[in-house]
């Protein structure tokens, strides 16, 4: 009988976690073994060596064996009934030499026994899935191996779906490495200007990656969160952002983005203290994931000495304007939202109100992020905003031609 098993360059890679553990799996094991009233019921998985290792196992009986279990696959049924050399369905053990010369089919006992394999999308066979139970049973039928074959299909399915996610996981987490390895992380600045007179205030550091016309730096965090690396890259931007603090004029602030976790952490805060600049403001982003706020609000007051706080995307939910009241930031950053809609809408400006009003109390200022239009730029500076930031102004630029707009030189 013609089939193909996984190859492997060396040994099997350990069985990836979401697969392990996958609910769906286990549900499909536990379902075929009730449905057909049979004790065990296991996935194994072809390895290196000529082996068979057990990935899944549901079982009414306390077995000596589970997950990472090995043994040669000539010892089990599943080989040989891929072989051809034993039916998927077994009743009973006893007509059959190759059972019966199987050391599991006396030390169990193993009385019925299924056996399907799992084929992968492309043409693999990647294991089986198999149930038994102790004593034969005659009134097992073709209908019942069908459905036992049901459940297996699924499983593959499901298994081969969570190999692809994986194996994706994986040439995220290696391109991600590499472009860490090749310190492809380059900052831009992007100009804030006061409303009041259309002047530069200071820059906001931004990540930018390679091939930033096909992937976003949205999509960049994203996969390295995926990936298990989203605090390492945003700590490499946050380093990277502190890098470029030298090439931006006296008398005007350098904001860099800073997400909870890396603020809560410490690893902020040493940063800063590691390259200590004049006129840094840490802009705190992904807080509604923060969990301890009183920890987040320490871990701000710890910065303070070396940097002044802002809080971004206010205005648009009672978590941001709460977390404002509670941390007093020296500027809050309205979402980009009421940026668009300030001009024309009595509903954005009643909010960029309120944001003004609550900043007021502690001597905040505003910032307005996402300004492209003049209109836009007059309803903020006529509702109390002070700062300004946008394509209006001035788009993300390199450190050098910043540097020189903040200057006068260029416009």
């Amino acid at each position: 009988m013609t089939f193909i098993l996984p190859a492997f360059a060396a040994s099997a890679p350990p069985l990836d976690g979401d697969l392990a553990g996958d609910p769906e799996i286990a549900g499909y094991l536990r379902s075929a073994r009730e449905h057909l009233g049979l004790e065990i019921a296991l996935i194994g998985r072809w390895v290196e060596d000529g082996m068979r290792e057990i990935t899944h196992v549901d079982s009414v009986l306390d077995l000596p064996l589970g997950p990472g279990f090995r043994q040669h696959r000539e010892e089990t049924y599943c080989w040989h009934v891929l072989t051809g050399d034993l039916p998927e369905m077994i009743t009973d053990p006893a007509p059959y030499p190759v059972a019966q010369a199987l050391h599991i089919t006396h030390a169990l006992p193993v009385g019925a026994h299924f056996s399907v394999p799992l084929r992968l999308s492309d043409g693999t066979v990647w294991g089986s899935f198999c149930a038994m139970s102790s004593q034969p049973d005659p009134t097992l039928t073709s209908r019942d191996l069908a459905i036992f074959e049901s459940f297996a299909a699924m499983a593959a399915e499901r298994i081969d779906t969570l190999l692809a996610a994986a194996a994706h996981r994986e040439q995220t987490r290696q391109r991600i490495e590499d472009m860490f390895e090749g310190d492809a992380v380059t900052i831009f600045h992007q100009p804030i200007h006061l409303l009041a007179d259309d002047q530069p205030a200071g820059v906001e550091c931004l990540a930018r990656f390679p091939d930033v016309n096909k992937r976003s730096p949205g999509t960049w965090f994203g996969d390295a969160e995926s990936a298990g690396l989203g605090e390492e890259l945003e700590m490499t931007a946050v380093r990277g952002a502190i890098e470029t603090f030298g090439s931006v004029p006296q008398g005007f602030f350098a904001a860099l983005k800073a997400p909870a976790r890396c603020v809560v952490s410490g690893a902020v805060r040493a940063a800063l203290e590691a390259e200590p600049a004049a006129d840094v403001v840490v802009t705190l982003t992904q807080y509604a994931a923060a969990e301890d706020k009183l920890a987040l609000v320490q871990a701000l007051e710890a910065i303070r000495p070396a940097a002044r706080v802002a809080i971004d995307m206010v205005g648009t939910s009672y978590a941001s304007m709460q977390l404002a009241a509670l941390v007093k930031p020296d500027f809050v950053k309205l979402d980009m939202a009421l940026a668009r809609n300030v001009a024309t809408d009595p509903a954005a400006r009643a909010l960029v109100s309120a944001v003004v009003a609550l900043v007021s109390k502690w001597n905040g200022a505003v910032i307005a992020e996402g300004i492209e239009e003049s209109a836009q730029a007059e309803a903020m500076q006529a509702l109390g905003v002070t700062y300004g930031q946008g394509y209006l102004f001035a788009r993300p630029m390199p450190m050098v031609a910043a540097a020189q707009h903040l200057a006068g030189i260029v416009g």
